[in-house]
């Protein structure tokens, strides 16, 4: 798998069927090994491992609908009270990060409502945090730990 920009993990890789898969621990399940999930489970653990965001309070892969098209979200960090906080959508390395990722995100996040939206390719990551009461977004130089995200 491609070299990432972020920090080494240990991730428990197997064969299953003839094919690899990645062990989620978010989902307590191994998942096919694609080049988005490697991205994902190295998200993950940067999350948790280095900016101190609760393993309880992340989803993956969760379930909505936007008009009348079901989608899946990559991550879905929550604060402790159940309110979405920040919606991360994960690109395979090959992928440039583009302004149609970050709309994806902001579309999926129609329905959400988090105040923050980050892309990631694995070796580049753009967070932007939503400032409802000037209307406008504004983006960040680094990915906000979880307590900053937790108290705005």
């Amino acid at each position: 798998m491609d070299k990432l920009s972020l920090p080494v993990c240990d991730l428990k890789t197997k064969q299953s069927a003839g094919k690899t898969v990645i062990f989620d621990i978010i989902r307590r399940k191994y998942v096919a090994l694609t080049p988005e999930e490697w991205v994902r489970q190295h998200f993950i653990h940067y999350l948790i491992n280095h900016l101190g965001y609760p393993k309880g309070l992340l989803t993956v892969e969760q379930g909505l609908r936007y008009n009348a098209l079901r989608k899946r979200t990559d991550i879905v960090v929550y604060s402790r009270q159940g309110r979405p906080l920040l919606v991360v959508e994960c690109k395979a390395p090959v992928y440039p990060l583009r302004p149609a990722m970050m709309e994806q995100a902001m579309m999926y996040n129609k329905t959400i409502g988090a105040d923050y939206l980050l892309i990631t390719n694995g070796i580049d990551h753009s967070c932007l945090r939503i400032d409802r009461q000037a209307g406008r977004v504004v983006y960040l130089d680094a990915i906000p730990g979880y307590e900053q995200l937790a108290t705005k």
